[in-house]
């Protein structure tokens, strides 16, 4: 009887650690409001992935790289991190602006994704903000878990305000085997 007890107790431990461990290792996404209102209370960089629903190559990127566990724990840790919809319709509030999808056609960009990227629409884009909410820079395309890494170690940890990226990127030593 203790034996099976004990057998017992032990299989509920491990189902409770794997699925601590399942809602550990996916990515804390937020809406823009949520991560702008908790950027006002404890600043941290905001993360922003700029997708439709349509891009093939936004699918890989929440496939492949936001499913990496060392992506996940970065932005987990040192983000906000951001999904929004560049074909949304919801009006949304960014630095005193009010910006909406003001497009009348099947695919038109909200007005907040051609602010961020300046007019070049590309899918995926990651965006950066950073403590305060203001934009650091956009990063169009697809980016692998290597690829995107050294530019949020660069963001995160203020790399950008003493050195050029060229120079970081060279001496950048990844965790992703």
């Amino acid at each position: 009887m203790k034996k099976t007890l004990f057998l017992y107790f032990f299989l509920v431990a491990i189902s409770f650690n794997a699925l601590a461990q399942t809602e550990n290792s996916k990515i804390k996404w937020y809406t823009i409001e949520e991560a702008l209102k908790l950027n006002e209370k404890s600043p941290k960089k905001i993360f922003i992935d700029l997708f439709t629903d349509w891009c093939r190559w936004c699918k890989e990127m929440d496939k492949n790289t936001f499913n990496n566990p060392i992506i996940v724990d970065y932005l987990n840790k040192n983000f906000y991190p951001v999904k929004f919809d560049a074909e949304s319709k919801q009006a949304i509030t960014y630095n005193g602006t009010v910006y909406k999808n003001t497009g009348t056609q099947l695919r038109s960009p909200h007005d907040l994704a051609v602010a961020f990227t300046n007019g070049q629409l590309s899918y995926p884009t990651s965006v950066y903000l950073d403590g305060s909410s203001k934009l650091l820079t956009t990063v169009p395309g697809y980016l692998a878990p290597a690829d995107i890494e050294p530019i949020l170690v660069f963001f995160a940890e203020d790399y950008y305000k003493t050195t050029k990226w060229e120079d970081f990127k060279a001496k950048f030593v990844s965790k992703i085997k």
